[in-house]
Order: C-alpha cells, then structure tokens, then sequence
C-alpha cells in the first residue's frame, strides 16, 4: 500500500476528479509487480481481463494430456532442424516440441542439469536427457501438449497432478473485478506522474502500463481500487490521511512431483 494526501477528492464515495500527490516514502515497496512489468514481452501483456481470459481460455482448449512411460518417451533432434530437440511419444507418430519450461521439468526428473544440457549441440543433449530417461526407473509422466502449428510439450508433471487452469484462475477475479478496465472498483492502475509525484486513477490502458500478464504456463494479474481512498486519519496540516487497496495473483505451473 502507498500512502497518499489528496489533491482534490470528493468525500461521497464517488470516484475522485484528480489525481493524489503520492509520498513515497511512508509507503511500503513491493517489488515484485515491478519485476513483472519490466520483464514481460510485448506478446504477454494484455489490456483488459476479457483479452486475457479469451488468450488463456483458447489456449486451454487447444491443449491434451497424456500419461505415459518416461522410458517410452524418444529424444531426438529434428531432422529438419538439427538445433532443436523433438520428443515423440509412445504410439504417436507426430513429433513434439519441449518448451523451455517442460524441457526443464524432463531434466529434473531424471536429475540432469538442465543449464547444461541446454548449452550443448541438440543431437548431444537428446543423447544425454534420452540416457537419463531409460535409465531412470520406470515412472508415469503426464504430459500438456498444445497445437500451436507445431505440437508443443507444455508441462510435464506426476500422474496425480492436479491442474487449475489459467482461464479458471481469471474467470473467479473477473467475477469481483469484470474487465478490469474502470467498470468495477478493481482496475489496471493508474499512471504516477514522478516528475510532480501525482497518482492519475484515470489513464488509457496500453501494453505499457497494463498490469496483467500470461505466458504459456503463468498468468499474473495486480489491480487496485485506487479511484476511492480509504481515510486512515489527518495529516499535520489537516488534509486527509489516504490510502488505497490493492491486490496481485499468480498461478504458475509446478515443477515435477
């Protein structure tokens, strides 16, 4: 929460006409939204929680899940690309593409470095992770595949594994929180002005500001009610003592258990 003093608020609950001048320093700095917002790529940011939704609900639907033997499961470098690794599993003929998260999720299940493996020729590294998953007791793996123009391995976790999707995750906020854009109290925050240190509840909504990520295997979503203060007491000059709430989910998908 950051602390604010009020520029020029209404006190009947409506939403304020103006910005709040912002004092930092009796806040308290969370830096984990920071990171997301300086880390997140274009293709990860979404404008309103509907877009969102629509993005990890689609994806949702175009993916399956298998179980299968790790020691059924083939490691080879494509043949018409001899950089990347290919998986192909028992009894299917397609080949699949591990992403970097569910290739590291096979390394740690067979206990190989996967920083390692990564940084070797592809032939070289299928050869070790392959060893690995032959090697290693017979175990059931579940996969995650999406068709995304090419098959891609998504996750690979334990039979038992429960999954709650992104799309679940973002449906239960918009219930509280609707698009996330100004129709609830729950929004995208505004914009902080540093140069004269006024909070803006009221901003259009750009990929650059936007507080609300996905990629394909996290969603992450902040949201304030930052257009209606709660007064904790006075100031020394007598103005009002104001703060407003906020809060941040996050689902991510858990290495191998």
């Amino acid at each position: 929460m950051t602390r604010l003093s009020v520029l020029d608020a209404r006190r009947d609950g409506a939403p304020v006409g103006a910005g709040y001048k912002v004092d930092i320093s009796r806040g308290r700095h969370i830096g984990r939204v920071a990171s997301e917002w300086f880390s997140r790529p274009d293709d990860e940011r979404f404008l309103s929680l509907t877009a969102l939704y629509e993005a990890v609900k689609g994806r949702a639907d175009r993916a399956t899940t298998c179980t299968v033997e790790t020691r059924d499961i083939r490691v080879e470098a494509r043949r018409d690309d001899p950089d990347t690794l290919s998986l192909i599993m028992p009894g299917r003929a397609a080949r699949i593409d591990p992403t970097n998260w569910s290739f590291g999720q096979l390394c740690s299940l067979v206990g190989a470095p996967a920083g390692y493996l990564r940084h070797l020729p592809a032939p070289l590294s299928a050869i070790n992770l392959q060893h690995g998953l032959q090697s290693h007791r017979g175990e059931l793996v579940k996969t995650l595949e999406a068709d995304e123009g090419r098959v891609e391995l998504r996750a690979a976790t334990g039979p038992d594994y429960g999954r709650i999707w992104d799309h679940e995750l973002v449906a239960a906020v918009m219930n509280i929180a609707g698009d996330g854009t100004g129709d609830t109290r729950w929004k995208i925050p505004g914009m902080l002005d540093w140069s004269t240190m006024t909070h803006n509840p009221f901003v259009e909504v750009t990929r650059d500001s936007t507080t609300l990520y996905a990629s394909d295997r996290d969603v992450f979503l902040f949201l304030v009610d930052d257009a209606h203060p709660i007064e904790a007491g006075r100031l020394p000059n007598g103005d009002p003592d104001l703060f407003f709430r906020g809060f941040y989910c996050v689902r991510r998908e858990r290495c191998f258990h």
